[in-house]
């Protein structure tokens, strides 16, 4: 089985996050720069700019097949998984701090307007992963399957209701007992600080700890046993199994 994650990089996906947090930090409530609306991050979601994307995702995918044709492998002798990629943040509705003020940047890391939040899950998330999807589809690769985690930290965003840091949730520590199930599974968005801390924008509304243990659990259920299946993994419940987050395959 080998298991590839790929795309959105393509989509510029840094670019877009220090844009929606720039045009948050800097335009008021009342007369807000909205980044979708921006023309840096529009041009990233053209009808032309997404095919090109799904056909260079096409390419590298078939380029993996090569590579194991290349190794011995017959094509029938191995089994191709594409991820794609998972909500980071909720939408408005689903974010514990205000968008008035500082807070929800400065505290929570999260610094995107309402509006932008839930274009981010309603429009930009959907269209990288159909582009993903589809690509699969493109590549000819006969039994490829298809890990979807567009829910699987749903309940654990950044910023989300439900969660939060671990000092507002009573914890000493993330790896304090009950952190698996009471914190985020996403790093903060650390634009403005990168530059007197350890951390690096990349990292910005990638997964954690606790979602890397919890992908990981995804892909054991994706293996099957030797069988390799795709379906949607989400969180199945509270607690660790095996010391990885509970998740279900479905």
């Amino acid at each position: 089985m080998v298991v590839v994650s790929i795309g959105g990089n393509d989509f510029n996906f840094a670019s877009i996050v220090q844009t929606c947090v720039t045009d948050f930090l800097t335009t008021p409530s009342w007369l807000p720069s909205h980044c979708k609306n921006d023309s840096s991050v529009k041009a990233n979601f053209t009808a032309a700019n997404v095919a090109a994307v799904r056909a260079k995702i096409t390419g590298a995918l078939q380029n993996v097949r090569t590579a194991m044709r290349n190794a011995g492998y017959v094509d029938n002798g191995w089994t191709l998984v594409v991820q794609n990629y998972a909500s980071p943040i909720p939408s408005s509705a689903g974010v514990r701090y205000s968008q008035s003020g500082y807070t929800r940047q400065s505290t929570g890391g999260c610094g995107f307007w309402n509006v932008d939040a839930d274009w981010a899950n309603s429009t930009a998330l959907p269209t990288i992963n159909s582009a993903v999807q589809g690509a699969v589809g493109d590549s000819g690769i006969a039994g490829a399957k298809v890990l979807n985690l567009s829910a699987a930290f749903n309940g654990r965003r950044l910023c989300e209701k439900g969660v939060g840091l671990y000092e507002e949730v009573g914890l000493s520590s993330w790896q304090s007992a009950g952190a698996v199930d009471k914190t985020e599974w996403v790093n903060q968005i650390r634009t403005v600080s990168t530059a007197t801390s350890n951390y690096y924008i990349q990292e910005s509304l990638h997964p954690n700890y606790w979602a890397q243990l919890a992908t990981r659990n995804c892909v054991r259920q994706v293996w099957n046993g030797g069988t390799p299946r795709g379906g949607s993994c989400t969180i199945s419940g509270t607690g660790l199994v095996g010391g990885e987050p509970r998740m279900v395959l479905n």
